[in-house]
This record gives C-alpha cells, sequence and structure tokens, in this order.
C-alpha cells in the first residue's frame, strides 16, 4: 500500500491513463446525461470503477465523492473523502482531443490535502501537497507573476467576457481555453496562462485537484465573488473559479459586477 495519499493518486491516476489510452480513437458507447450535463462514455465508467475499487481498497475509511459515482450523506461524515473526475473533458476525449485529463483529490475538513492531475496523451502529472508545493513531472512549478489583467493570457470561454459581467468595459485578454478545468487551473500553476476563469457553477470533481496544484504554485484560487473555495459541502458546487497571481486575482474581483 502507498505510504502516502498523493503516491496512492499519482498510481491510480497512471492506472486512468491506461484504460483511457486503450480507448482513445476507438469507437465508444456513449449516452447523455439527464439535465444536459453532457456525455458519458464506458471509457468513464471503466476509469471510476477501477478508482473506487483500488482507492477505497487501499484507505476504506475515507469517503467518496465521484462525477460518474451516484452521491451520497455518506461521504459527510467521513474525515477524509476522495474527490475524483475519472476523465475530464469527456468531449475532447470523443473528438480524439490529447487535452482530456484525470483529476484527483483528498479532502480534509472541507480543504484539498493531495492532488494529482494527469493528461496520459501529453506526459504530463501534475502533483501536490498542502504546504508542499506543486510540480510538473517532478519539476516544482510557480505560477506567473503577472499583475494587469488586460493583455494578460487568460484561459475562459467567451461568454465570461460578457459586458453584463463586468463593473465597467470588459477586460482585453489574450484569452485562449481548454476542455478540461482540471488542466486550465494546471496551466495556470505552471506559469503558461496567467490566469483562469470561470463563472458558471463548478463541480467539486472539476475543480478540487487542480485548486490545491494552483495554489501551491503560489496562484490565489477563490470563486466568482472572491471566497475560498469549500469542498466535500452537502452540495459540492463553488460558485464559479477564479485562479491568478494575487494581484492579478485581485483585480479581476475589482472588475467584475
Amino acid at each position: 500500500m502507498p505510504a502516502t495519499d498523493l503516491a496512492l493518486l499519482i498510481e491510480a491516476a497512471k492506472a486512468a491513463g491506461r484504460i483511457a489510452e486503450r480507448h482513445w480513437r476507438r469507437k465508444l458507447r456513449v449516452w447523455d446525461k439527464p439535465g444536459h450535463q453532457g456525455p458519458v462514455t464506458e471509457a468513464d465508467l471503466e476509469i471510476d470503477a477501477m478508482l473506487r475499487e483500488r482507492l477505497m481498497a487501499a484507505r476504506p475509511g475515507y469517503g467518496w465523492l465521484s462525477e460518474e459515482t451516484e452521491d451520497g450523506p455518506a461521504r459527510l461524515g467521513a474525515e477524509r473523502v476522495f474527490v475524483v473526475d475519472p476523465l475530464d473533458g469527456t468531449r475532447a476525449f470523443l473528438e480524439g482531443d490529447k487535452s482530456f485529463a484525470h483529476a484527483l483529490a483528498v479532502t480534509a475538513a472541507g480543504r484539498v490535502v493531495a492532488a494529482a492531475v494527469y493528461l496520459p496523451m501529453l506526459d504530463k502529472l501534475y502533483a501536490a501537497t498542502a504546504g508542499g508545493g506543486a510540480t510538473l513531472n517532478g519539476v516544482p512549478i510557480r505560477a506567473s507573476g503577472r499583475a494587469l489583467l488586460d493583455g494578460a493570457a487568460v484561459l475562459t470561454a467567451r461568454p465570461a467576457l460578457d459586458p453584463c459581467h463586468w463593473a465597467g468595459p470588459p477586460p482585453r485578454l489574450r484569452r485562449s481555453l481548454r476542455a478540461s478545468l482540471a488542466y486550465r487551473l494546471c496551466l495556470v500553476a505552471e506559469g503558461r496562462f496567467d490566469a483562469m476563469l470561470t463563472l458558471r457553477d463548478s463541480w467539486d470533481w472539476d475543480t478540487a485537484a487542480g485548486s490545491l496544484i494552483a495554489t501551491e504554485a503560489g496562484a490565489r484560487v477563490t470563486d466568482r465573488a472572491g471566497a475560498a473555495l469549500a469542498f466535500n459541502t452537502e452540495i459540492p458546487i463553488s460558485r464559479g473559479v477564479i485562479a491568478a497571481p494575487p494581484p492579478l486575482h485581485d483585480e479581476v474581483i475589482a472588475r467584475l459586477a
């Protein structure tokens, strides 16, 4: 059994990657989730089942929260909880895009304490522990030092720049996007982008792992109102996500309506 939660998450993320590689660019069974929640494939479900079996066997006292497992109240009483997105970026996966990810985290008292985000087709493994810094393939990473929003490289969807969301004119950004929200957070941690912004409500499994990695790399990560993210709540959703170096984060919050 791995000695640490991080080692366990890394082993499980790599096992998830092996399953995804086997299914990638092959004809898959696909279902539409109810409530316009997007597609789910047989690969998502196989990875979810493997992760739950492997992780809960190693830590039977932990709770479980996954995008592809029916939720229940049992996790609320657990000291530590696995928060898992078996395949973040399912649409990208189906389109043959390499930027899908496996996002795995452990939370304690509402905070993430260990996290791994793995992109098997890009050979990128992001990892972090609370207070231990963040790494990409074992090498320490840091968020950019940018302080000004105008001209910044920001990962966000176009609707977030609608004037209705801003107290004044929307910022002039170098805008990009990736399908996986966890990967967006990691790209901020890596310093390849200055910030990421989503104003839509976001599920814990999309944000938990990446939020710790970005935080440990020196970014500030909050909801769209500037409040700290809290995990393993009764309804596991945050009011959007903003991740950026602290001065840039302050400007985003100040300029949002």
